[in-house]
C-alpha cells in the first residue's frame, strides 16, 4: 500500500509517516525542502511546491495511491487543485482541517461539535484588527473543506476532514509548551494576562497520527469531518500546574495587563495559551466511530518535556525574558 503525504516534515508529519509504517504502507514525503526533519528510514521525498499544480501533476504521475495526507492544505484554491489532480488516482484522502472553522462561525457554544459547522459566520474584521489574521486562517480553511466537500459531492472524492484543536507535540514549530518551559525553569513567574482567559482542550500529536493510521485502514468517514481532541478541559492554571510537575519544578504565575503586553509585544510569546482564537472541540463522534482514544495531559506532557530538554535551546522570544520580569515585578 503506497502513502503520500503532502508537507510533512513540521510537527505532525514524522509521527504520521512513522504511524503509516506501521500500519504497512510505503510513505512519501512531498515538501517545499526548506524543513528536513528526519524522517523514519525508507521514507521518500520528493521537492516540490503544492501550490503549483504542474508540482502535484509530478507527483502523481500515471500512479495512484491508497492514501493521501495533506498537512498543509490552507485554502479553496489550493483544495480544488489537488482534487482535480488525485481525482481517481487516490482511495483515500485526508485533510488535516482545524477547529478555526468554528471560531468564525456565529452563535456557537464551547466545545463545538461536527454538526456547528453549517450555518452563518462572522463579518470579516478589519484588516488592522488584531483578529484578521486569525480570522483569515479560519476562513481559508472554510473555504479548503467547502471546495473537498463539493468534489465529494460531485464526482466522489473520498475526502475526509480531521479538525483539530491546538496540537501540543514534541515538534510543535510554534514552540509553545517549550516556552512555557523555559520560563517556569529558569525560576521566575510566567507571565500571564490577567483576567479572564479561554479553558484549554487542546490533542496530543501523537493521537493524531494514530487517528490518521486508523482511516488510511478503515472505509469509515468518506465526505465527513471528524474532531480530534484531548478528554480535558483545563484551565490555564491548571495545565501549567501539569507541565511543571512534569518538569519537577514549581509553579509562579505573574498576571500582567493584557493591553500592556500586547503593547509591548510580548504576547504571544510570554503565554501562547492565552490567545482569543483558541477552540475547543467535542471528540464524541471519534471515539464512537473510530473507536480512538486520547493520552490525558499528565501523560503526554512528560514525553514532550523530556523531549525538549533533549534537545535544548532557547525558545523564540525567550531574548526578552528581562522585560517580562520587569513587567511582574512591577
Amino acid at each position: 500500500m503506497d502513502a503520500l503525504i503532502i508537507g510533512g516534515t513540521r510537527n505532525l508529519g514524522p509521527s504520521i509517516a512513522a504511524r503509516l509504517i506501521e500500519a504497512g504502507f510505503r510513505v512519501t514525503v512531498f515538501h517545499r525542502g526548506f524543513t528536513l526533519a528526519p524522517l523514519p528510514p525508507g521514507v521518500d521525498r520528493i521537492v516540490g511546491n503544492r501550490s503549483r499544480e504542474e508540482d502535484l501533476r509530478r507527483v502523481a504521475g500515471s500512479g495512484s495511491f491508497d492514501v493521501v495526507v495533506d498537512t498543509t492544505l490552507y485554502d479553496g484554491r489550493d483544495a480544488e487543485a489537488v482534487a482535480r489532480v488525485l481525482d481517481g488516482r487516490v482511495g483515500r484522502y485526508l485533510m488535516i482541517g482545524t477547529g478555526q472553522v468554528y471560531l468564525i462561525r456565529t452563535g456557537l457554544e464551547r466545545p463545538f461539535r461536527e454538526d456547528d459547522y453549517e450555518g452563518p459566520v462572522m463579518t470579516e474584521p478589519v484588516s488592522y484588527s488584531r483578529d484578521h489574521e486569525d480570522w483569515l486562517y479560519g476562513a481559508g480553511k472554510r473555504a479548503a473543506e467547502d471546495a473537498l466537500g463539493q468534489a465529494w459531492r460531485e464526482r466522489g472524492f473520498p475526502s475526509t476532514v480531521l479538525r483539530l484543536p491546538m496540537v501540543n507535540s514534541e515538534r510543535d514549530h510554534h514552540h509553545r509548551i517549550h516556552g512555557y518551559l523555559a520560563r517556569l525553569l529558569d525560576g521566575g513567574p510566567v507571565v500571564a494576562p490577567a483576567g479572564s482567559v479561554l479553558d484549554l482542550r487542546h490533542v496530543y500529536g501523537d493521537d493524531v497520527a494514530r487517528a490518521v493510521a486508523v482511516l488510511a485502514r478503515s472505509g469509515e468517514g468518506v465526505g465527513e469531518a471528524f474532531n480530534l481532541s484531548q478528554d480535558e478541559t483545563l484551565p490555564l492554571d491548571e495545565f501549567l500546574a501539569n507541565l511543571a510537575a512534569a518538569a519537577g519544578t514549581p509553579l509562579r504565575i505573574a498576571r500582567v495587563s493584557r493591553d500592556v503586553l500586547e503593547e509591548r509585544g510580548l504576547l504571544p510569546r510570554c503565554s501562547p495559551f492565552s490567545g482569543r482564537w483558541m477552540s475547543a472541540l467535542d471528540n464524541g463522534k471519534s471515539k464512537e466511530r473510530l473507536g480512538l482514544s486520547y493520552t490525558p495531559v499528565a501523560a503526554y506532557l512528560p514525553r514532550i518535556v523530556d523531549r525538549l530538554r533533549a534537545e535544548w535551546t532557547a525558545p523564540p522570544g525567550y531574548e526578552r525574558r528581562s522585560e517580562e520580569l520587569a513587567l511582574a515585578a512591577e
